[in-house]
């Protein structure tokens, strides 16, 4: 029986650039930085929620892609086709306000919608487009 997501993938251009992205830009912690030869496990997660980890995985021609998918698939990450969350802030204008000023590129501010939250969108630096989401009050 499974119980629990523990590690989920953001496929990245560049593991170096998108940890920096990660731990400086928005604030997560490395979790782990392991090379085996050519392969580097790589996960960050958000202080306060232990037990979910997000491996910033290479995208590059090997085990899991042919040099075509590799390819395929940067191109996909690139025009912002793949992302993750939505992340939940309590306060989606000063979070956007914080990650912009650190240079977070954002393709929506903060936006009220009527399905009952409040979202930005932001793009991490190998085209990924993230969710910034707060729930408004009831």
């Amino acid at each position: 029986m499974i119980t629990r997501l523990s590690v989920t993938t953001i496929w990245v251009k560049d593991q170096n650039e998108a940890l920096r992205f990660y731990t400086e830009k928005l604030g997560f912690e490395i979790r782990a930085d392991l090379t085996r030869g050519d392969f580097r496990w790589l996960t960050v997660g958000l202080n306060g929620q232990p037990d979910l980890e997000f491996q910033l995985a290479a995208v590059k021609a090997g085990v899991l892609f042919t040099l075509e998918e590799a390819d395929q698939l940067t191109s996909i990450v690139e025009a912002g086709r793949l992302g993750i969350g939505p992340w939940k802030t309590d306060d989606c204008q000063k979070t956007y306000e914080t990650f912009k000023s650190k240079g977070v590129e954002f393709i929506q501010p903060p936006t009220d919608r009527p399905y009952g939250i409040i979202e930005a969108i932001f793009k991490d630096n190998s085209g990924n487009i993230m969710v910034l989401s707060q729930d408004k009050p009831r």
